[in-house]
């Protein structure tokens, strides 16, 4: 679902980032209001699930493959305002360090994984939890859970198809040869969800489920009920954060599983395979213009490698460097608001 450099055109990127700031100044608002400082430093542990989720790819209906990205999780530890906040910086961390993801298409990519994904997620767990404790019946909260984040993520990967998918019918040249993405609605739209609504979207709602069943019992401090004083913890179940930066350690661990599946995620093909590609029962036979001459940027670790280093080993590295990053930038984030009154929300 991380749209590359050069398949939406430069001024798709410019609208989808304008609608995406409007969210990001609301979230870091409501963050301040909401979350204690302690709460805040946390968040960043929420943002390595979900970076370690992405980095485990599986094999999706039509030989491409997906992954699990956690915006719902974040959204039932921390909020769904954090869960925009933490998923933007981990989407972030892939463009600038990994190339995964376009920095031209940021504003799109967050706008559907950061946005679209938590909130709509959030919003349906609220519905079916409407009137039910979370911690008098934990199994409506993991249906719920399981419920909203099959539906977050599949209304995430619509948005994106639909981004897709408009780009071949406004952008072309004389020739009716796409400049961007050349497949459109009708070709996007299917090739997005059926894998998704298959498979990607259980994916997402395991993953989401196991997690959120794991911190409940582990650390159910860290949870959004609870912080809003909705789900009561007793004093034993506020003595520490190991079991939950272990699990990060495990999952890290385990990146590589990530590997196994073969293929490439739909819509991420490079500008050197694209002609090649067969969506229509023929290949292309062109590339588009706007992605052979388009922006790109030379990364670090280019689709999570490294110089001569092992795939597995470069894989174990960017997994650590990722959840690192991403666990100190939100401790730095916290530091500036010491000694303030951040009020929990009632």
């Amino acid at each position: 679902m991380h749209i590359p450099e050069n398949y939406l055109s430069p001024s798709t990127c410019a609208v989808m980032t304008a609608a995406a700031v409007p969210v990001w100044v609301h979230s870091v608002k409501k963050i301040k209001e909401v979350l204690p400082k302690e709460k805040i430093a946390m968040i960043g542990v929420g943002a390595a699930f979900s970076f370690l989720g992405m980095m485990f790819n599986v094999p999706l209906v039509g030989g491409t493959t997906g992954h699990a990205v956690g915006g719902t999780l974040i959204a039932l530890l921390f909020g769904p305002e954090a869960a925009c906040l933490g998923v933007s910086i981990a989407l972030l961390l892939q463009a600038v360090l990994f190339g995964d993801g376009g920095i031209l298409a940021f504003g799109a990519n967050c706008f559907n994984m950061a946005f679209v994904l938590p909130f709509v997620g959030y919003g349906v767990y609220s519905l079916i939890m409407k009137g039910a404790s979370a911690g008098s019946k934990p199994g409506r909260a993991y249906l719920a859970a399981a419920v909203g984040s099959y539906v977050g993520i599949c209304c995430a990967a619509l948005c994106c198809a639909i981004e897709f998918g408009i780009q071949p019918m406004l952008f072309h040249d004389a020739a009716g040869n796409a400049l961007y993405c050349p497949y459109d609605l009708s070709i996007a739209i299917p090739a997005m969800m059926i894998p998704h609504m298959a498979v990607a979207g259980v994916v997402e709602a395991a993953f989401t489920v196991a997690i959120y069943a794991f911190v409940r019992k582990t650390a159910p401090d860290m949870t959004y009920e609870a912080i809003r004083g909705q789900l009561p913890v007793r004093e034993e179940g506020r003595k520490g954060h190991f079991p939950v930066y272990a699990l990060v350690a495990v999952l890290i661990a385990a990146v590589p599983l990530g590997l196994l599946a073969t293929g490439t995620a739909w819509g991420e093909w490079g500008a050197d395979e694209i002609a090649e590609i067969a969506e229509t029962g023929s290949p292309l036979g062109y590339t588009p213009q706007g992605m052979a001459d388009g922006f790109s940027l030379d990364v670090l670790m280019p689709d999570y490698t490294f110089g001569e280093m092992s795939e597995v080993a470069a894989y174990i590295l960017s997994a650590v460097i990722g959840a690192a990053l991403l666990i100190i930038i939100f401790k730095l984030i916290s530091i500036p608001l010491k000694g303030k009154n951040v009020a929990n929300a009632s």
